[in-house]
């Protein structure tokens, strides 16, 4: 049974402690059936651009890359993109796409990825959500790898 967005509404408010800002989507969900990942809008209603087109919502994972990050693994990955040639250049095909995506639906410019890509890794979170929406993003990929991820069959919230 889909949820309604008023129940999507409510569940990522309790995800990220707070009313979500913007508009969005869910692009994708949990095993437990709960938003995983968020699709932005690329601006707020503002104007001002928002900083990422997926957004992960998803506390326990959230929590799990916190862990990767605060362990000092991102290291390893921006060493992977200096000695690996085909891991640097399949990080920037999935840059690209996703600048282009985001360009599609308002166009920001060539910026890089939210998340430090192609040529550094600065924030795992914004690599684990791209890579969980559109099943390209090497740098995501590693990082559920490295954690042996299962999506939890119980909600977060």
């Amino acid at each position: 049974m889909t949820p309604t967005p008023e129940q999507d509404f409510e569940s990522v408010k309790a995800q990220l402690g707070r009313e979500p800002r913007g508009r969005w989507e869910v692009a994708r969900r949990c095993a437990c059936g709960k938003p995983q990942v968020l699709q932005t809008e690329p601006r707020l209603d503002d104007g001002t651009p928002f900083p990422t087109l997926w957004w992960l919502s998803c506390r326990k994972l959230s929590s799990a890359i916190g862990g990767l990050e605060s362990g000092g693994w991102m290291a390893e990955l921006n060493r992977r993109l200096v000695e690996d040639p085909e891991f640097h250049a399949a990080l920037r095909r999935s840059t690209e796409d996703l600048v282009a995506r985001r360009n599609e639906l308002d166009t920001l410019g060539p910026t890089v990825h939210p998340g430090g890509g192609p040529d550094r890794v600065k924030c795992l979170h914004a690599h684990v959500a791209h890579y969980l929406a559109t099943g390209d993003n090497p740098a995501g990929a590693e990082a559920l790898q490295q954690l042996g991820w299962q999506d939890p069959a119980r909600p977060c919230v």
